[in-house]
Parts: C-alpha cells; sequence; structure tokens
C-alpha cells in the first residue's frame, strides 16, 4: 500500500509545512490487523532540514495522532528518504510521484446517481470517512520492492490532524 499526504497548510509547533508532501509504503502479508508491516517513509526534498524532522516525527507516530495507532503493527522500518514529490489533486482524480521511486493515479469510483462512494469507520482509516476509488496506475520500485499494477482499491479525503 502507498499512502500519500499533502499538506496544504499546517504546522507542527512552530514549523511551517506549508506546500509538503509526504508517503508510507507498506507490504502487509495479510490481515492488516494481526500482521506485521514492512515499512518506508518518503519526506518531500523541499523540506528544510528542521521541516524533515517535524515530518519524521509525525509519520514515525512519534508525535502522537492518527499515526501513532501504526506504531504497533510495524515490524520492520525500512528506511526514510527525500526525494522530490508531486501531489495533484483535479476533481475527482488524485496522484502522487515520489520521483525516481513511485507512482500512483487514481479516481473516484461512482456510485448510485454518479455520487462518490464513501467509507467510514473502518479500523485503518487515517480520516473519518474517505472517497472510494480506484489505481488507474500504482507503481513502486525500492528496497527489493517492485510494485506495477493498476484497477486496485485508491482512497483519498481531506485530512486535519492536530497533536502536541
Amino acid at each position: 500500500m502507498l499512502v500519500g499526504w499533502h499538506v496544504t497548510k499546517g504546522r507542527s509547533g512552530n514549523e511551517t509545512l506549508d506546500g509538503l508532501s509526504f508517503a508510507l509504503a507498506a507490504y502487509v502479508p495479510g490481515n492488516m490487523l494481526k500482521t506485521k508491516w514492512e515499512v518506508a517513509i518518503y519526506v518531500d526534498d523541499r523540506a528544510t532540514p528542521s521541516q524533515r524532522k517535524a515530518l519524521e516525527s509525525i509519520l514515525s507516530g512519534q508525535a502522537g495522532g492518527p499515526l501513532a495507532g501504526f506504531g504497533p503493527l510495524i515490524g520492520k522500518m525500512l528506511g526514510i528518504k527525500f526525494a522530490p514529490m508531486t501531489f495533484r489533486a483535479d476533481g475527482k482524480k488524485r496522484s502522487l510521484t515520489i520521483r525516481g521511486i513511485a507512482e500512483m493515479r487514481s479516481a473516484a469510483m461512482a456510485g448510485a446517481g454518479g455520487a462518490e462512494v464513501k467509507l467510514s469507520g473502518a479500523p485503518v482509516l487515517l480520516a473519518p470517512e474517505v472517497t472510494v476509488g480506484q489505481h488507474e496506475k500504482l507503481s513502486l520500485t525500492d528496497y527489493g520492492w517492485k510494485w506495477d499494477g493498476a484497477g486496485g482499491n485508491s482512497f483519498y479525503s481531506p485530512f486535519e490532524w492536530t497533536g502536541p
């Protein structure tokens, strides 16, 4: 799974994170709540050293918030890399590129009457409600992983997190 975020406007302590993107890639060989995950973290290379430190704290769960709950699920942390990242939201489409590592494009699924399909209450969601979509492309090559596919489930939502 590849989960990406883009901060439109945000802070961690005194650090402004506006315009930065970050992502978490995980290999989960089984039930997400019962299997230990292998995880890699990616941070926008435009982040300053202090912004990088803030984002590392958020992504590792050390800053609290929704990602802190992932800590017990992680069996192996493969590493943190800084890379050029591009995030786009265009209507019902989303894309994330981590240059030289990953590319994801997805579009919302149409439900009854053309309305977006929504999901809420799932145990590993990072937002109260997400829009359900489908990958047009999902590729990642790093840490011995080679993912290349399309057609799988995708989810997106705005997010608002608070923490210490």
